[in-house]
């Protein structure tokens, strides 16, 4: 194979692309872990047959994906995300009459109090019966939710995404002046993110045609068969119902923690002090007091609740961050060891035009979105590349809303779910698959983000 190690670097960085791509394709058509595991492919071609030197897995986010998951998951097991949803239902319940606005509020505030977006299928079909029975067009709320739900992820303090992204940020060459990662990210992307779940929302008001004047809606409705399925069904509510009061401890311990990790990655000084190898005192990074905490509210929860801890592993939570913990893994070293052994060339061709024209970052990373189905997966493969290359940390900031691209194919579970609980037919996938009810509020809510996440960085003197 001597022939291959031989390559010129460019020939070299082309091959390895279109073998990481591969993957990826691949991987994302299986769904699931095999993305993840789908890098193995990649890694051995690049070490074994092109020589190129292994990088190193983004391993301080993986075990943070680990706790996060772990602690999300445990609140679930026990029962205290059943306080959240009611709260939630008697939200939308007692202003039925501006639903498509309430309801991605809601769905987005759910997400990131919890740090996944898996949470709004319980919602949906509360969504949808309060739309229906208050002739209000389904798909306006449904899909407005489905999409919202995921754009919280960029501004939940316990997500991967974000943790994902302030570790690169922060140990990064370039550091943005008075930027200390956690919760300067923070302030920047949930302003953002309910910007533009609002403009959103907004939107979904007037969108479609009311179902009084939907020609096919009221054909449909002719049927009565069809009519009762519509309107009938039976919604599994949490209204009137008392829950548990252990269960309301396990959501105070879960949200108080989320909330004192925030305060210590705003005020650096709580945080306990330690020198390094170069005798330099600081404070412990975030990375690390995430995990922690994390670790120490699932504990908590089991302590103080009774949990069963057998439980943890069995729910969809603590399956679905397995699976993107995975999919970190073999991404980002299969990405790091592709992109560090070429950085020299791909300053040269791409770093003049990521900073001469900013806005192709937030392309390039809608796009890679949308190939890896997930915001963490993106930021894993594409920020240390951007870094490199010379892109600002400040436009990374400004930008983090567009690693959710993957609205852009209607595959993803939450937009199959709101099709599925849509039963008048209104959300749904066009003709043309492209033309399909989420792609319109997607572009909406990532653009009006962006916008919004761009004049904030500003403002903050990060740009």
């Amino acid at each position: 194979m001597d022939f291959l190690t031989n390559l010129s670097s460019p020939t070299q960085f082309w091959i390895e692309l279109v073998i990481v791509l591969m993957c990826l394709f691949y991987g994302a058509k299986k769904g699931g872990i095999a993305l993840g595991l789908l890098g193995g492919i990649g890694l051995v071609f690049m070490i074994f047959f092109l020589g190129t030197q292994p990088g190193k897995p983004a391993i301080s986010v993986i075990l943070t994906i680990l706790a996060v998951v772990t602690a999300s998951a445990t609140l679930q097991a026990s029962g205290g995300l059943d306080c959240l949803l009611q709260i939630a239902e008697k939200i939308l319940r007692k202003n039925p009459k501006y639903v498509s606005i309430l309801a991605p509020i809601v769905t987005c505030t759910l997400t990131i109090l919890c740090g996944t977006g898996h949470v709004v299928y319980t919602v949906l079909p509360i969504i949808y019966d309060v739309a229906i029975k208050n002739k209000i067009r389904p798909e306006r709320p449904m899909a407005a939710s489905s999409i919202s739900s995921q754009m919280g992820i960029v501004a939940s303090p316990v997500s991967v995404a974000v943790v994902t992204l302030t570790a690169f940020l922060v140990s990064g060459k370039a550091h943005l002046e008075n930027f200390n990662g956690y919760t300067d990210l923070l302030k920047i992307t949930i302003p953002s993110t309910f910007f533009g779940v609002i403009v959103v929302g907004i939107w979904s008001m007037f969108r479609g045609k009311d179902l009084d004047k939907d020609l096919d809606f009221q054909e449909r409705i002719k049927n009565p068969v069809e009519k009762d399925k519509i309107y009938g069904g039976d919604v599994a509510t949490l209204i009137g119902v008392k829950i548990d009061s252990k269960k309301w401890i396990a959501m105070w311990i879960f949200v108080i923690t989320v909330a004192v990790v925030a305060i210590l990655g705003y005020f650096s000084d709580l945080r306990p002090a330690f020198a390094n190898a170069k005798g330099v005192v600081k404070p412990i990074g975030m990375t690390e007091t995430i995990q922690i905490f994390m670790l120490l509210a699932g504990a908590l929860i089991i302590i103080f609740t009774n949990t069963n801890a057998a439980n943890i592993a069995k729910n969809d939570v603590f399956r679905s961050g397995m699976v993107a913990m995975v999919a970190v893994f073999g991404i980002s070293w299969m990405a790091e060891t592709m992109f560090g052994a070429h950085l020299d060339m791909l300053k040269n061709t791409l770093g003049g035009v990521v900073t001469e024209h900013p806005w192709t970052y937030a392309i390039m990373l809608l796009l890679i979105s949308k190939f890896v189905n997930s915001q963490a997966a993106a930021l894993t493969a594409f920020v240390p590349l951007a870094l490199g290359v010379g892109v600002s940390p400040g436009i990374i900031v400004a930008f983090a809303p567009a690693c959710y691209g993957y609205y852009i194919l209607p595959t993803y579970p939450s937009d199959l779910a709101a099709i599925q609980f849509d039963r008048s037919g209104t959300t749904k996938i066009g003709k043309y698959v492209i033309n399909h009810s989420f792609i319109l509020p997607g572009l909406i809510g990532v653009f009006s983000s962006c916008v919004a996440g761009y004049i904030l960085a500003n403002l903050y003197g990060y740009l």
